[in-house]
């Protein structure tokens, strides 16, 4: 069986997940968390629940995604998993927190890399890998067909989809990326995306107001 905790860390209030099934072996995903007190709730709950965290992963590399990425492969000792496509992205974080007012951002290195049709494994669990660009050119989604769960990013949102106006951003590409690899999905498929709450792919792909079958932009 697998579990999953979110965490909402950041002034950017993103969605930081952990990911564990009955062997305790656990992923992190997108750690956004930014100061003590943050770090302290993500470590915490890992030890409360006996958990062995064993990768850290990045649906992409935006500023609020990255905050913890160098505390949890220092605490933890895990390989960190981004797609090629973001590096760049990861990159220019250094160069952009300033302007968000953080100073102490610290980078961590790529050790491996996620692609599409390559599954990313631990413990029992089997996370299929689909490459979503649009938000981000490396933007990927993590999916568990058993457990009907998919970890979105900043892709596609309860009512709404990511923003495509930052740099590396494409608006038809993240249009395809909903409409050709999401919503393939089953409608029973429960999304969790990087900000906000939880939401379906049936009900996303009838109600989205971008691009569902009744959206007023679709």
């Amino acid at each position: 069986m697998l579990y999953l905790q979110v965490f909402t860390f950041n002034g950017f209030q993103e969605n930081t997940y952990v990911l564990w099934d009955d062997t305790k072996e656990a992923v992190i995903i997108d750690p956004g968390c930014s100061d003590r007190q943050e770090r302290e709730e993500l470590t915490e709950f890992i030890s409360d629940e006996g958990l062995k965290v064993v990768k850290l992963l990045n649906t992409h590399a935006h500023i609020d995604h990255v905050l913890g990425n160098a505390f949890v492969k220092r605490t933890y000792g895990v390989p960190y998993y981004l797609h090629p496509l973001d590096v760049p992205v990861l990159k220019s974080v250094a160069v952009r927190a300033p302007s968000y007012r953080i100073f102490d951002y610290e980078e961590a290195e790529p050790d491996a890399w996620l692609e599409e049709g390559v599954p990313v494994t631990f413990g029992d669990t089997t996370l299929e890998v689909l490459h979503v660009p649009g938000h981000a050119p490396g933007h990927v989604a993590f999916i568990n067909r058993e457990s009907n769960l998919c970890i979105s990013g900043d892709v596609l949102f309860h009512g709404s989809i990511g923003r495509w106006d930052f740099p590396g951003c494409n608006f038809d590409d993240l249009i395809s990326s909903i409409k050709h690899k999401l919503f393939t999905l089953d409608d029973e498929m429960e999304v969790f995306p990087g900000h906000g709450p939880a939401t379906t792919i049936g009900r996303e792909r009838l109600e989205n107001p971008y691009v569902g079958q009744n959206g007023q932009y679709a």
